[in-house]
């Protein structure tokens, strides 16, 4: 049975499965595959594991030699060059466009433009321009703001080099209600990143549920873990002093009369409430509405 590998391109990129062909290989070594860019070269990240039933895999070519790593280290150049080409093409042609990164195969069939725009771009004769001067096949590609910082790389608030730079592989949703689980400031300057998005690390404390949705952790203060932070129950208004004065001068009788609920069924008197002052209707209808009930009439 054939043994599967897996075959990572660049840090932090996705990994990508290969069968072996019988060649021992371990992680760390450098093999030359048949990619969908072309011939490459990539590192072997993950050893031999069962293939899956019903799918089909490219196979390892060999294992890297010292001319494929001189021939690597050549295509540098010719990456540099076709960069800076392509940045005077776009600024000759008024391109709104950002170039990031070109990448040249081993075999230098190929060279793949990375570039981030707002808009969709018309960069046809861009091409023409690139496959005139380097008599290859050229692919233009637009990625997002977030592969861009995963690209280019930089430092982050922290002062540490961006988690996506260094090892996340892939970029998982980001929501402000994660902050806000964690009672952060909802300061968009300190929550986004260099990429204008949402810090990815916001993830790292944030224990939600399925689809990271409205479960609560059991880290919050007691009372806000069954409704959430912006959910929590508005503490519980006290009287004002002059009525605990005027509560306290009321008749004992009275006063028990107005804390009772009518019961059920009863038919109230037609001249209930008359000699009641408005004071005393307010305070009575005050504590009805603590107890979550109907004002009375």
């Amino acid at each position: 049975m054939p043994e599967i590998i897996g075959v990572r391109f660049r840090s932090c990129g996705k990994m990508y499965d290969f069968e072996a062909d019988g060649i021992a290989l371990k992680p760390g070594d450098s093999v030359v595959v048949e990619s969908e860019m072309g011939l490459s070269i990539g590192t072997v990240v993950k050893g031999a594991s069962q293939p899956a039933e019903g799918r089909e895999y490219k196979k390892v070519l060999r294992l890297a030699s010292e001319d494929d790593i001189r021939e690597t280290k050549a295509n540098r150049a010719l990456e540099h060059e076709a960069f800076e080409f392509c940045k005077e093409r776009i600024m000759a042609r008024g391109l709104l466009m950002k170039l990031i990164r070109t990448e040249a195969t081993l075999d230098k069939k190929r060279i793949v433009f990375y570039f981030v725009s707002e808009k969709r771009i018309d960069f046809r004769e861009l091409v023409k321009d690139l496959a005139q001067k380097f008599r290859t096949r050229i692919e233009m590609r637009q990625v997002g703001v977030r592969d861009e910082a995963k690209m280019t790389g930089g430092l982050g608030l922290c002062g540490r080099r961006l988690c996506c730079s260094t090892f996340l592989v892939d970029f998982a949703p980001i929501s402000i209600k994660m902050a806000k689980k964690q009672e952060l400031v909802l300061n968009t300057g300190k929550l986004s990143g260099v990429c204008g998005r949402l810090m990815c690390c916001l993830s790292y404390e944030f224990r939600g549920g399925q689809n990271g949705e409205e479960t609560v952790t059991d880290e919050l203060p007691p009372g806000k873990a069954s409704a959430g932070l912006e959910d929590a129950a508005a503490p519980e208004e006290k009287p004002l002093e002059h009525e605990k004065a005027e509560e306290a001068a009321a008749p004992a009788g009275q006063g028990a009369e107005e804390n009772t609920p009518p019961e059920a069924g009863a038919v109230p008197r037609q001249d209930e409430g008359q000699d009641r002052t408005e004071e005393q209707k307010r305070r009575r209808r005050k504590r009805w509405r603590k107890r979550g009930k109907k004002n009375p009439q």
